[in-house]
């Protein structure tokens, strides 16, 4: 392996294997579309997809059709229900680790040198790609109003998880690069101010859509209790974990630093908004049901191992301390050897560890905000 890489290069040999890869699940689904394309990546990876975009508890592939499961009738094929299960994170999972190294060899060809400045410049995007996936759950909301969707399928599964993780790079994408060619033609002394005010006006024109929509549609509304809450619950959280490991463990974050308080605070805000949506929701006249495994597992275990507890303060705050202990662990393992040994991609990785927190997190909190 290490004579193919010397020979051809590491990123020759990335593409080569991503597109060997597409063209051979491509190539299998062609051959055996009903084992391959129906039974696998229909019910695994696209079928949670539509059943999302039409806010479907469960969909069913029907002689080639999809439906709701209730109107599939004799017809009804494999069926897929919204969000993941063991076997799509099998997949997605390599996925996202191949995407990675992509993006590892993007940002080793840009010569990138201050990235700690681009970690916090990246922080709007986060709060884009959760107001973004708000952005389908107010689409899913007009379907239920009006038998309609807004945007249309496959479109509108650019704004679902998985794949909205795409859009979101591919927008910081645009803007690092130009962030980069303004810094080198001197326009600015930085690429990380362009960067951070591509993201921030990003996120301000997604959040004034979905306060639009919610001034002028039935079907979506305005609750500023809950970011209230969610964010509270998370800053102050994160002071005190933050304040503990400073006061305690100070050598533990010697490799983030304050970019630790930014991981602690992007998961705090995801276990919080979870657990107030999975046991608070009736509230607000909402019910929010988990799309996780881990999520659904935690309820369940909690109602049935402390059902005391479950009747006082709900079901999923294990979730909400698990999301602060969780980013801990990572700042722990990111340590000053692992920044002084590759930097890149030390970096790029913390900056997935925030996205899988903070894009989700924001998400369900905008989600309940907005009434979609």
């Amino acid at each position: 392996m290490d004579e193919y890489i010397e020979r051809f290069g590491p990123v020759k040999i990335w593409a080569a294997t991503v597109i060997v890869l597409a063209v051979a699940i491509a190539a299998l689904a062609v051959a055996f579309p009903q084992r391959v394309y129906v039974d696998l990546i229909w019910q695994y990876y696209w079928g949670p997809v539509v059943a999302d975009a039409h806010g479907w508890n469960c969909v069913a592939w029907a002689d080639g059709a999809e439906l709701p499961c209730n109107e599939a009738g004799a017809n009804a094929g494999p069926t897929a229900e919204p969000g993941y299960t063991a076997i799509s994170y099998a997949g997605y999972i390599p996925t996202l680790l191949l995407l990675l190294v992509g993006i590892y060899f993007i940002i080793d060809w840009l010569e990138i040198e201050r990235y700690r400045a681009g970690f916090f410049a990246l922080f709007p995007f986060m709060l884009f790609g959760g107001a973004l996936r708000t952005v389908e759950d107010a689409n899913v909301a007009a379907y239920r109003d009006t038998g309609e969707l807004a945007i249309e399928l496959p479109w509108s599964g650019f704004l679902i998880s998985p794949l909205i993780y795409v859009t979101v790079f591919l927008v910081a994408l645009v803007a690092i690069v130009a962030g980069v060619w303004l810094e080198r033609k001197e326009y600015v002394s930085g690429y990380e101010y362009p960067l951070f005010g591509v993201g921030a006006v990003a996120l301000a024109a997604t959040l004034g859509f979905l306060g639009y929509t919610a001034a002028t549609q039935p079907y979506s509304t305005f609750y500023p209790s809950i970011p209230a809450i969610v964010l509270t619950a998370a800053t102050v959280s994160t002071a005190l974990v933050w304040l503990g490991i400073e006061r305690f463990a100070p050598d533990l974050n010697a490799g983030t630093r304050y970019m630790g308080i930014v991981i602690i605070w992007a998961h705090a805000v995801d276990g919080f908004a979870n657990q107030l949506m999975l046991d608070w929701s009736h509230v607000w006249g909402m019910t929010y049901t988990p799309k996780h495994p881990l999520n659904d597992a935690i309820v369940t275990y909690t109602g049935a191992l402390l059902p005391q507890s479950a009747e006082v303060i709900g079901e999923a705050w294990p979730f909400a301390l698990l999301k602060l202990a969780a980013p801990v662990f990572i700042i722990w393992l990111f340590n000053e050897e692992i920044f002084e040994e590759s930097p890149q991609f030390a970096y790029l990785l913390l900056v997935a560890v925030v996205a899988v927190g903070l894009g989700p997190g924001s998400r369900d909190m905008l989600r309940a905000t907005f009434g979609v």
